[in-house]
């Protein structure tokens, strides 16, 4: 029997997934669908998780996924400090690939990998990193709002996310391409969701973009990711989809000067996406949960286009989900839903970016 060797999250050890932040030897995970996948060859492996100050009250925890050879293993939400979890065992050496996600979203809480124990001779190595790569920019429905809970008149909670089950994850895996996300639930371009007629300007995801993540939970219990510069050289997408606006409808409705506001701030928005990603072509979309303003980012699109000369940017337009293929939580799409989105946009991909 060899001994059990620990090794920490980093790219020479890890494939690294999403926007990630390294601190105090231990990868912080904020937004959904961050995390690592690495392989080795042998007979066991644990893996070390650090909660942050959220793990402690029971509230909206951070969900997380490993999974063995495509399978996942555990399925949990940390409400600990240190969590060791064994994730594989066997009395005889096999090739094992491990992948570790965070299922819900940034905003209510965040996770740390702390150590990788392996029992294997050779150690662990990141897995190959994948052709092609894109970023999906969204809302609750690119996180994956409520979809382990179809029953529409439940309350959101993180236990009932999983981005893997949402269209963008679904897309990536179509695709085989790497995946970044950038998605917060009732987030919008001029607005959050809001009930009242009153923008909501705490949650525009253009204020975040440039920032490892937007949370309440804290990296090691101190550090906020919204403090934290995202550098874009660490991941540098071929395409990028964007799909915002669901939560402006929710203010803008059918008032055409509160809709133009939407296209005119979503211009702006394209310009800060593009001179950080100055090579991506990009790809807007909207209407999975209503395409009230669909239109406008039609106008938007086109108006950015015409300013810049920028010719590699698209729209396209979602069906909109059917009472009959079922709800989510707060009627967010269902895993239904979900699949049909993923296999439109992943037609769409495929002919724009000839993958």
């Amino acid at each position: 029997m060899s001994q059990m060797q620990t090794y920490r999250p980093t790219a020479n050890h890890v494939r690294i997934i999403g926007r990630t932040h390294w601190m105090g030897e231990v990868l912080w995970l904020a937004l959904s669908g961050g995390g690592v996948e690495f392989s080795f060859y042998g007979r066991a492996a644990r893996i070390t998780l650090q909660g942050d100050d959220i793990a402690a009250t029971g509230n909206n925890l951070a969900r997380i996924g490993i999974s063995v050879n495509g399978i996942r293993v555990i399925d949990d939400q940390v409400d600990q400090p240190r969590k060791t979890y064994t994730v594989f065992e066997s009395d005889t050496e096999q090739e094992v690939t491990i992948r570790i996600t965070k299922l819900s979203e940034a905003a209510m809480s965040t996770v740390g990998i702390g150590e990788i124990a392996v029992e294997a001779a050779e150690g662990i190595r990141p897995t190959p990193r994948q052709l092609h790569t894109v970023e999906f920019i969204g809302d609750s429905i690119t996180c994956g709002y409520g979809v382990d809970d179809e029953e529409a008149l439940h309350a959101f909670s993180t236990a009932t996310e999983d981005v893997t089950k949402a269209y963008a994850y679904l897309t990536a895996e179509q695709l085989g391409a790497d995946y970044s996300m950038v998605c917060y639930s009732g987030y919008g371009i001029i607005t959050g969701y809001t009930e009242n007629d009153q923008k909501l300007t705490t949650h525009l995801l253009p204020d975040y973009y440039e920032k490892v993540g937007k949370s309440e939970g804290r990296f090691g219990g101190s550090l906020l990711p919204q403090e934290v510069p995202w550098e874009f050289s660490r991941f540098t997408p071929e395409l990028i989809v964007i799909n915002l606006g669901t939560n402006d409808d929710s203010y803008t409705k059918e008032d055409p000067v509160k809709q133009a506001d939407y296209a005119e701030n979503y211009v702006a928005f394209l310009q800060k996406v593009t001179q950080n990603n100055p090579h991506s072509t990009i790809l807007c979309t909207l209407g999975i949960m209503g395409d009230r303003l669909y239109p406008y980012l039609e106008q938007a699109v086109d108006r950015y286009s015409r300013e810049t000369g920028d010719s590699r940017i698209s729209v396209m337009k979602f069906e909109v989900q059917r009472e009959e293929d079922g709800y989510a939580v707060d009627f967010h799409p269902s895993q239904v839903t979900h699949r049909k989105a993923a296999d439109r946009l992943t037609a769409e991909i495929r002919r724009l970016m000839k993958w």
